[in-house]
């Protein structure tokens, strides 16, 4: 397991990150630093941009308002993000705010809302989103930033996937309360068996409800699907979604140590 510093605060930046650099940091990032943690000059904290690296800072200027950090060394050097991209139906206020955090914590590179028939919301906040997925970057050790998408309709994500599939690219893991209920792990092995190239490897949550039988439809004409069941009970959304990106990881992705997915 890789070395982390599970005691000192991570902080999110967007300057470029070297040694002796000094990096002022945004009035919000400040408050929280001065204000709500209560850090004073020459305190220590852990500094990545998702492109450079983590490395340790300390505060070398503060005023009531503002602060500076000045970069001491290097903790941890950059590492490439994985190939997992999830995509979901989005759901309401704080159970939104829980999946971005949580696809970030899995290892999403992507993550990408898809709106369905059944989807509960249609009009996404991009900056919360990509608030909730700096805060659970920062507290989980995690490096990089996944690329986030605006909103696009089920239809406009299929097309998309059909690109992919005509590049010889990727395995598309489609959840589906309907299908039959079978070893998810079994499925997921044989389906990459078959394929030259898994890279990368999607994960499709549907919306509370599930999708409709034409959505259904339209992503099993897709040929690099697998079309999966977790388990004989039926899950919240949310919860689909751990599960549902714990079994990639746990089986095709980087939980298996030196697998190039």
């Amino acid at each position: 397991m890789p070395s982390y510093d599970f005691c000192s605060q991570r902080l999110f930046v967007e300057s470029a990150l070297a040694d002796n650099v000094e990096v002022p940091l945004a009035r919000d990032q400040s408050h929280y630093l001065l204000n709500v943690l209560r850090l004073r000059t020459g305190d220590q904290l852990l500094v990545f941009n998702g492109r450079d690296g983590e490395w340790q800072a300390k505060i070398i200027e503060a005023t009531r308002k503002d602060c500076s950090l000045g970069v001491i060394g290097r903790t941890r050097p950059q590492t490439a993000q994985g190939a997992l991209w999830y995509a979901f139906a989005p759901l309401k206020s704080a159970r939104l705010d829980y999946v971005i955090q949580k696809g970030v914590e899995m290892g999403a590179s992507r993550i990408t809302p898809v709106l369905t028939n059944r989807t509960q919301m249609s009009r996404l906040n991009g900056q919360r989103m990509r608030a909730n997925a700096v805060e659970a970057a920062e507290q989980c050790g995690v490096l990089s930033i996944p690329e986030l998408d605006e909103e696009q309709k089920l239809r406009v994500f299929v097309e998309r996937w059909r690109a992919l599939e005509a590049e010889g690219r990727g395995l598309l893991v489609f959840c589906d309360e309907r299908a039959d209920v079978e070893n998810p792990v079994v499925a997921l092995q044989t389906a990459a068996a078959s394929l030259a190239a898994i890279s990368p490897i999607c994960v499709l949550i549907g919306p509370e409800g599930g999708f409709d039988e034409a959505e259904r439809q339209a992503l099993m004409s897709l040929g690099r699907t697998v079309r999966l069941a977790l388990g004989p009970r039926i899950l919240r959304a949310d919860t689909a979604a751990v599960a549902a990106l714990a079994l990639v990881q746990a089986v095709l992705g980087d939980w298996i140590p030196a697998r190039d997915v």
